[in-house]
């Protein structure tokens, strides 16, 4: 099924109105993690992306009826070529690129983990470029590297290194370049499918790749009779992950990606670091270096560099 593209120039602007708010919702999911932190990270990703499946599967059929997904279409979630390549499988990519998130929210600071995560414009621009042949200019690079500067500026220096902290940065730099695949991911099937079948898909799919592995830790629990953790506040946290950093957000980043290049959205969702930054600070206690207000800053800078 092929999908209308959109006028340019009103394309343009809701697009960063999109992501714009796509970021801002972004930014309360590092606290609901920390609240969920009573489940394993395989389990909070798994029930994320459930809930999230389910939230837009009733938005898709209260608004279009229903998800329009054939046979062929569930197979192409499995295997996917993108321009003629073969290509990342759209719910594993999705699935990893969630899990190493979550996961390394468990050994490093949220500071650390978002500054990591988001250094995914880089990929997301090498990406595009390489699969969907779609360059920036090359004076924006300025801008690019510029925000990516910012976002490290803003974790701070580590003066205090462990291996457990190495992991942490390791699974958030893995939670990045997949990130970057799942961007490209999203713009190269805005053609194909309609928005809200895509997220559909594509949140559905990851939830099919997380149920083994999922229900490993739960097992394991359930068989050592300790606490399987479903606490009242982490059920509401995954709740609240599922429907609206996920199920609305990253629809809604989604949205974006199939308005304008993926390295602006993907930019411009850096500021995720910003606000997680700031309400880990205002409603976990954990405050941010002192360099973050000025990595902020120079994060803003480079932005607005790659968008003039």
């Amino acid at each position: 099924m092929k999908v209308p593209e959109p006028s340019p120039g009103l394309a343009d602007r809701r697009g960063f109105l999109y992501v714009a708010l796509a970021t801002t919702l972004f930014s309360t999911t590092p606290v609901l993690i920390r609240w969920a932190a009573s489940l394993t990270p395989l389990e909070i990703t798994f029930w994320r992306m459930v809930v999230a499946t389910i939230t837009v599967g009733g938005l898709a059929t209260l608004l279009d009826g229903r998800p329009r997904l054939g046979r062929s279409d569930l197979g192409r979630f499995t295997e996917p070529p993108v321009s003629g390549r073969p290509f990342a499988v759209f719910g594993l990519v999705t699935a990893l690129h969630f899990l190493c998130y979550i996961a390394s929210l468990s050994f490093t600071s949220i500071t650390h983990s978002l500054a990591l995560v988001y250094t995914a414009p880089i990929f997301v621009t090498l990406f595009s470029a390489l699969f969907l042949h779609e360059p920036i200019a090359r004076r924006k690079y300025l801008g690019i590297a510029v925000a990516v500067a910012g976002v490290g500026v803003l974790a701070g220096f580590e003066p205090r290194f462990s291996l457990r902290m190495l992991l942490g940065d390791l699974l958030a730099v893995g939670s990045a370049v997949c990130f970057g695949f799942y961007s490209v991911i999203g713009r190269a099937q805005r053609r194909r499918y309609p928005l809200l079948t895509y997220a559909f898909g594509t949140y559905g799919a990851a939830a099919l790749w997380l149920l083994p592995a999922a229900a490993v830790p739960l097992a394991g629990k359930i068989a050592a009779g300790a606490p399987l953790g479903y606490s009242w506040l982490a059920v509401l946290s995954i709740l609240a992950l599922g429907v609206g950093p996920l199920g609305i957000g990253h629809t809604l980043y989604n949205a974006a990606l199939r308005r304008v290049h993926a390295t602006y959205v993907n930019l411009i969702a850096t500021q995720e670091v910003t606000g997680g930054v700031l309400l880990g600070f205002l409603l976990l206690g954990e405050a941010p270096s002192p360099n973050s207000a000025l990595g902020a800053v120079i994060t803003l800078v480079g932005i607005a560099l790659v968008l003039v």
